[in-house]
């Protein structure tokens, strides 16, 4: 059977805490049919987490889409943009917010990964036991460590190492950066704002994944996690199983939970399946 016809199978989880030490939540997520993103807010109170709001309530509609494709994500990026930059802020502080995340596409029938980054939330992929980052960082330290002026490690102690170097909001509407990853079976996807990656190192994220087999309890755990180790920031993930990659555990809930307190409402199913070429 073709690729056009035999279809994706998706089950995830989501948990977002506003962390140890911040008294808002300004990140936001969307877990959607075949569309996850995270978006991190920028701004303080009334400005980053209404940036974050925006964002994501700009992106919902693509999953109303069977499959999304590049052209649609810009064009919700771009109503994403003027809904941010419209936000009433204090002098001298703009609103804004990070956008990372996948949606399931395809090429010439065959199902694919599309990942979109903009600012440093991250989008990981986890196949065959092996954690990759598939986003880059748009931040000052990333580009010194590209230039070698920095290596990986301090990097992660940078005083400058919070400063993005494109966000939605900002004055020059930011490129998205796109990268098209095949769907294969046993491919988890992680999407997390940096709350979770600025406690907790690669190889623990990778450790939790590979050891929690129902993606809920792996998002759950994550934050938990992070939280323990210092929780300085909001931290927001999402994970996503294709295909059925792991035995289903879940109790019947259709909306994905949060141990610790703070839900989206707006998610979808926690599974779902789904048939390529279907744009209804």
């Amino acid at each position: 059977m073709s690729a056009s016809t035999t279809g994706v199978h998706l089950a995830w989880g989501a948990s977002s805490h506003r962390g140890a030490r911040r008294l808002l939540n300004e990140d936001r997520f969307l877990a959607d049919r075949s569309v996850f993103f995270v978006a991190d807010g920028m701004g303080g109170h009334d400005a980053g987490e209404v940036a974050s709001a925006a964002a994501i309530d700009a992106l919902r509609p693509l999953g109303a889409l069977g499959t999304v494709g590049p052209e649609d994500v810009r064009e919700r990026l771009g109503v994403a943009q003027d809904d941010v930059r419209a936000i009433s802020t204090e002098p001298g502080r703009g609103a804004g917010t990070t956008v990372t995340g996948v949606v399931v596409a395809e090429q010439e029938g065959v199902p694919y990964w599309l990942v979109v980054n903009i600012g440093d939330s991250r989008t990981y992929q986890m196949s065959h036991g092996v954690l990759e980052q598939l986003s880059v960082d748009h931040s000052e330290v990333q580009e010194m460590v590209d230039a070698g002026l920095l290596t990986p490690t301090q990097a992660l102690t940078h005083p400058r190492r919070h400063v993005v170097t494109r966000a939605v909001g900002a004055a020059l509407p930011p490129e998205p950066d796109f990268c098209w990853i095949p769907i294969e079976p046993r491919d988890r996807m992680l999407v997390c704002s940096d709350g979770l990656t600025g406690e907790l190192s690669d190889e623990r994220i990778a450790e939790i994944l590979l050891a929690q087999p129902d993606p809920q309890c792996a998002a759950d755990l994550l934050v938990n996690e992070a939280i323990v180790a210092g929780g300085r920031d909001n931290i927001t993930v999402v994970v996503v199983d294709a295909t059925g990659a792991w035995q289903d555990t879940s109790d019947g809930s259709t909306t994905p939970r949060d141990a610790l307190g703070y839900t989206d409402e707006d998610t979808l199913p926690r599974e779902i399946h789904l048939q390529m070429g279907d744009r209804s």
